[in-house]
């Protein structure tokens, strides 16, 4: 992540903590002309060290103002927090609001359990839990970020050429058991109303649920990306583009687009019956850790048929399945249900 760090410094904080906390000017030694045209140097010994050799950008002036430089770390602290933030909400808005518009099936609004207000009532428990997230994850970016994690630039600081390819597959196979046993962790009873029944509040999401989580539901699930790192070698730019198909992973089973009939891949179908079934399907990525775990549900077959799939009937099957097992997971259902006569016909 300093990668992203660098990048937004010389574009972004480097002017504003700049402006915001100038540095000291240098009291001795300086010039009476460079008092006169305000360019007296500044106290600041911080050297500049490209994130990564691919590419790299040259500090403007302003790098070098501040009495906080780049390698402060409340600086970065800082910076990593509002990145995290804002790169969720323009992940979130963008990425969801695409989906939505040519993806999500509209059909699915008038799902007998889709929520009255449903949509806006997910934007609104984003909103709240992506900063919230930010907060818990900042942490474990600015250790990386100080240089306690096993990332590494080049092909040479790594285990060799060959790890460049594999550290994708490992990375999703561990991350894919981590989110899997703290996802079905989350469903304890114990801890299930307080953290992850926020998410479970959409019976038939929308992708505007793909964020709709308690912020520490959110951070616990993210745990195992932040982690891997610090136990696996991971190369920069892997870790940066890993970072962004996770976020796209996570709208991507919530669209309601059931297109991966596929006994391995844990696709919106999947998460659907999730969602519907509740302690079935945890994983992420793979059926393999509930086909371990004993939690794997099968998707309905007519659900990946177009024509079927947003039946009268299907969503009756659903709908009886859903009823049943709320009351062993939640007791009551509380959820405010969107009138039949609000529905399109």
């Amino acid at each position: 992540m300093d990668v992203i760090l660098e990048v937004t410094d010389t574009f972004l904080f480097d002017y504003l903590y700049a402006w915001a906390l100038p540095a000291k000017p240098a009291l001795y030694g300086f010039d009476q002309g460079a008092l006169a045209n305000g360019t007296v140097p500044a106290l600041s010994t911080w050297q500049h060290k490209p994130a990564t050799t691919f590419f790299t950008f040259e500090p403007s002036q302003a790098a070098y103002s501040s009495s906080l430089d780049r390698d402060n770390i409340i600086r970065q602290s800082f910076s990593l927090f509002l990145i995290l933030w804002l790169f969720g909400l323009v992940t979130y808005f963008g990425f969801s609001t695409l989906s939505y518009i040519f993806v999500f099936d509209k059909k699915g609004m008038d799902h007998p359990k889709f929520l009255k207000n449903q949509v806006s009532m997910e934007i609104a428990q984003a909103n709240w839990a992506l900063p919230g997230m930010a907060l818990l994850t900042f942490p474990l970016i600015v250790l990386e970020c100080q240089g306690y994690s096993k990332l590494y630039d080049r092909s040479a600081d790594g285990p060799g050429a060959w790890y460049d390819w594999f550290q994708f597959p490992l990375f999703l196979l561990f991350t894919d058991c981590g989110v899997y046993w703290i996802h079905r962790s989350l469903h304890h009873s114990s801890v299930y109303k307080y953290l992850h029944k926020p998410h479970h509040k959409w019976i038939m999401p929308t992708p505007y649920a793909s964020y709709a989580f308690h912020p520490v539901d959110g951070f616990a699930q993210s745990i195992p990306y932040h982690v891997f790192p610090f136990i696996f070698p991971l190369q920069k730019l892997a870790y940066v583009g890993l970072f962004v198909f996770i976020n796209f992973w996570t709208i991507m089973i919530h669209d309601g687009e059931y297109v991966s009939n596929n006994p391995i891949i844990n696709g919106a179908a999947c998460h659907s019956v999730h969602h519907f079934a509740f302690n079935y399907n945890y994983g992420q990525y793979t059926t393999l850790w509930d086909r371990l775990g004993g939690s794997y549900r099968e998707p309905d077959q007519d659900m990946f048929k177009k024509e079927k799939k947003m039946s009268k009937k299907m969503w009756e099957k659903q709908v009886t399945i859903m009823e049943e097992l709320v009351k062993d997971v939640e007791g009551e259902d509380d959820r405010v249900y969107l009138p039949e006569d609000k529905k399109s016909q």
